[in-house]
């Protein structure tokens, strides 16, 4: 976490999804994803802010781009993972890993933010992750579209990543005017295999 208040992988993997899907912009979005800024940490609640009301005003590429970096946070989220606790997770069955990608996903959501937390309710209607102070959907005014993908589609890559045949859509967004961002979690088993839910 950076004393600016927003986790550097944060910053990082949208400076990379914005590399690849907008390259032509990019010099423009690196007035507030500052190369100094991006090395020392040091980017703030501002530049950020300013970054994905950019980003909204590119059509299509929001979503795009959001989801791409949420992908690439989560593979840098299990990169991190030292080999020996990595192994140990693979051995675990499939529900395990699952809790395990999604308790990875909370902590995603927390290191983004020093305001930002999540939380995994599981009841009759399934399993979901509730986000409080998501950083992509805190907008004066309602949006058309959900603004939150980038957790959804991190949460979505690190189930995938540990061999789980699973996802996570945006069920509700606080950008779009809900009270709060609720993610479906879907869990179907170990991958390759045709299994029952199982809960996360």
């Amino acid at each position: 976490m950076s004393e600016a208040g927003i986790g550097r992988i944060v910053v990082a993997s949208l400076h990379q999804a914005i590399a690849e899907a907008l390259p032509s912009r990019l010099e423009f979005y690196e007035n507030w994803l500052t190369a100094a800024g991006l090395r020392g940490g040091t980017i703030g609640v501002a530049q950020l802010n300013a970054v994905l009301s950019f980003l909204r005003r590119e059509q299509d590429a929001y979503d795009v781009i959001v989801r791409r970096a949420g992908e690439c946070a989560a593979d840098w989220t299990l990169q991190s993972i030292s080999g020996p606790r990595r192994r140990v997770i693979e051995m675990l069955p499939s529900w395990g890993r699952a809790r395990v990608a999604l308790r990875m996903a909370r902590e995603l959501v927390r290191h983004g933010s020093v305001r930002s937390r999540a939380f995994v309710r599981r009841g009759p209607q399934g399993t979901r992750l509730e986000l409080q102070h998501s950083l992509f959907c805190d907008v004066r005014d309602a949006q058309p579209f959900p603004l939150c993908g980038f957790y959804a589609a991190a949460a979505t890559r690190l189930l995938d990543q540990l061999n789980v045949d699973g996802d996570v859509a945006v069920g509700r967004c606080r950008g779009t005017g809900h009270p709060a961002c609720v993610l479906d979690v879907t869990v179907r088993g170990p991958k390759g295999r045709h299994a029952s839910v199982v809960a996360a």
